[in-house]
């Protein structure tokens, strides 16, 4: 008899742990994320709180967001954002446009993708941080040094993505354009670019994501105007809770901007099955 009720008890357990999983996954997205976000905020504020960490090193939360939250009433730090966000725009906006041009024109030409193959592959792991030097030689620290290492960085992220995209059109449809008489323009138009568009829409993702990394790493290193130069600032001044506030401020900055692209890549694409699918859901 025993042995009958320890073994419904097992065969019980895993059911009440699922049980209490679905429970969670049915909840929204927001407030599992909104819960993840305290508990990290809880565990932050107890390390320093029993010495794990000396608050000097990792000062409290408590801290650290109110010196946030008094930063969004000062000007400079406005300006700071503003600086990084220009340099990112102007860098990606560079970047995309000519990897966009030069995508098309590689990946329409089976003789310039074998030509160019090994020159890419070759160029695009190059750190963008290896060319701090040459940017410094070149530019001193004027906004153009910036520019280069984010038009670098995003520029391979993007033309990557758009050569798979031509790659990815269906030769049937592309023959049959030919065959109709179109010329390029009308076969890159009505053939080429919507299967090159959600191609695009994820490399200026990641791009996006890649050119704030090198706005703030050129603001950090080289010393261009911005949040990454303010976060250097207060940390060769001591000022550790600041500077922490400035990083905190530099992630929330790169979640706004990976909002603002989901949301125009869910907007462009909303043709596009993978994104039905993903509302649907």
């Amino acid at each position: 008899m025993s042995s009958s009720t320890d073994d419904v008890a097992r065969a019980g357990a895993p059911a009440r742990g699922r049980s209490l999983h679905d429970r969670l996954l049915s909840w929204p997205p927001v407030v599992l994320g909104v819960a993840g976000t305290l508990l990290f905020l809880g565990v932050w504020e107890l390390v320093p709180a029993l010495g794990l960490v000396p608050a000097k090193y990792l000062p409290p939360p408590s801290e650290t967001l109110g010196i946030f939250a008094r930063n969004l009433t000062f000007v400079d730090f406005w300006l700071a954002v503003w600086d990084t966000l220009r340099g990112w725009g102007l860098g990606l906006a560079f970047a995309a446009s000519a990897a966009l041009v030069i995508g098309l024109v590689i990946g329409g030409s089976g003789v310039l993708r074998r030509l160019t193959h090994s020159t890419i592959e070759f160029l695009r792991p190059v750190p963008s941080v290896a060319l701090i030097p040459l940017a410094v030689l070149l530019f001193g620290f004027d906004l153009e040094s910036k520019l280069m290492l984010i038009v670098y960085a995003a520029f391979w992220q993007v033309l990557i993505q758009v050569l798979y995209g031509v790659a990815d059109v269906d030769p049937v449809a592309r023959n049959t354009a030919r065959s109709f008489g179109l010329g390029y323009l009308a076969r890159v138009r009505h053939v080429v670019w919507p299967t090159v568009l959600p191609y695009l829409m994820t490399g200026l993702r990641l791009g996006a994501a890649v050119a704030l990394i090198l706005a703030v790493t050129a603001e950090l290193v080289i010393g261009n105007p911005g949040l990454g130069r303010e976060i250097a600032l207060a940390q060769s001044g001591g000022a550790t809770a600041p500077m922490y506030a400035l990083v905190i401020a530099t992630g929330l900055l790169g979640v706004l901007i990976n909002v603002v692209f989901r949301a125009v890549e869910r907007r462009a694409l909303s043709w596009h099955p993978s994104v039905r699918a993903e509302v649907a859901s």
